[in-house]
């Protein structure tokens, strides 16, 4: 335990504080038991270890637990609280809880016996607390961690420093946007090494090495953290990743179970469950109509890859530039709003808005006489009348 301890503090102590993620000031910090979901290599761990350090309460105090650890192999997660409690802890940290059996039992049962202890834990994205032993999501406020914005790739290499921007604020066009830049802001200069290298911070360690980063990422999620999924045969991880691999080729893809389940050789009455479980891994998005909800198991209209980094490292060659459009726009727009596929144009948003995406000659014929309708235009620095810049989005969040 002592160990532990000390590794903790040296962690604590040497994480840089020079950047921090959007979601460090939407979570409550002052809760008793947080947990923060995330895809690999978004930064949960930084985040947790800056929080920690902002604390500045000494290392008996509080402790950073990575749960892949050796130590957790011959040693229980709920004898670990309870001794780090007994020593006078108070801020109990535990990462990757989703690779240590009955995490969710033994964190509630911590939780119940020491009401002066705080739990912060950290999963995969594709937990689900709801379905978890301990009913913790009555217990626990739940957080997503998501990729870079293109606002926060900015401020992380010392671009610009710009807050972020509502949607509302996007849309209302008599509001003068350029204002909120400083005067030698060039977005265009820096959107293209966004698009191809700035949606996971790891990304600035090693430039070059990044795009096999990625594709040894996409391969450790399916066949390391799927493994904790019910209902997943982690025999089948290679089918699973020939599927991710045919809709990168096609993306954005509209979907044919039956055409996606030949070539993929996954059986047709799996591939849906396969496609949910490459969404909540957050390595594709699918879209689904206008007036649908998710809970109808109503198939896609689309599916896109999480992000536009993913369509650069895994496409054979350069992905279409009408698709990189879309799927770095609904990136940035599913992180905090409500995106679906409407009759007449490319996306609907929260029900109420209507974006048509393209390059700087589309014009608005798809979206004439549509209420709430905007052209969304890519190699454009500012807002136009009523055209808004792709890169804008950026600053969602």
């Amino acid at each position: 335990m002592n160990e532990l301890l000390e590794q903790s503090d040296r962690l604590i102590n040497s994480v840089s504080m020079n950047f921090s993620r959007y979601l460090m000031d939407e979570i409550n910090w002052d809760n008793r038991l947080i947990g923060i979901k995330g895809a690999r290599g978004t930064g949960k761990t930084t985040m947790l270890l800056q929080w920690l350090r902002k604390l500045k309460l000494p290392p008996s105090k509080v402790a950073y637990l990575s749960i892949d650890d050796m130590y957790f192999t011959v040693n229980s997660l709920l004898d670990t609280g309870r001794d780090f409690h007994l020593k006078g802890g108070k801020v109990l940290v535990l990462d990757e809880v989703h690779k240590y059996p009955g995490w969710a039992r033994e964190v509630k049962n911590l939780y119940d016996r020491y009401s002066d202890l705080q739990i912060v834990f950290t999963g995969s994205s594709i937990i689900n607390i709801s379905k978890q032993e301990g009913d913790l999501s009555r217990r626990a406020l739940i957080y997503e961690l998501h990729g870079l914005s293109y606002r926060e790739y900015l401020l992380l290499n010392k671009i610009t420093n710009v807050g972020r921007i509502s949607l509302q604020t996007i849309i209302n066009t008599d509001k003068s946007l350029r204002d909120l830049f400083q005067k030698d802001f060039r977005p265009m200069e820096y959107f293209q090494d966004y698009l191809a290298y700035g949606y996971y911070p790891f990304s600035v360690e090693d430039k070059e090495g990044y795009p096999q980063r990625l594709r040894q990422l996409v391969r450790n999620i399916v066949e390391s953290d799927m493994a904790e999924l019910k209902g997943f045969d982690i025999r089948n991880a290679k089918k699973m990743l020939q599927l991710i691999y045919i809709i990168a080729q096609q993306v954005p893809f509209k979907p044919n179970i039956i055409k996606l389940a030949e070539k993929s050789r996954i059986h047709r009455n799996s591939v849906s469950n396969y496609l949910y479980f490459l969404e909540e891994a957050r390595l594709i998005n699918m879209l689904y109509p206008s007036g649908s909800s998710i809970a109808t198991l109503q198939k896609p209209e689309m599916i896109y890859l999480n992000n536009t980094n993913l369509m650069f490292a895994m496409a054979s060659g350069k992905p279409m530039t009408g698709s990189i459009r879309e799927t770095f726009f609904y990136s940035q727009l599913i992180v905090q709003h409500k995106v679906r596929h409407p009759k007449a144009s490319d996306f609907e948003i929260d029900g109420r808005y209507i974006f048509e995406i393209g390059g700087k000659n589309k014009g608005r014929g798809q979206i004439q006489g549509l209420k709430n309708a905007y052209i969304v235009k890519d190699n454009m620095e500012y807002p136009v009348g009523s055209a808004l810049p792709l890169w804008l989005f950026g600053f969602l969040y």
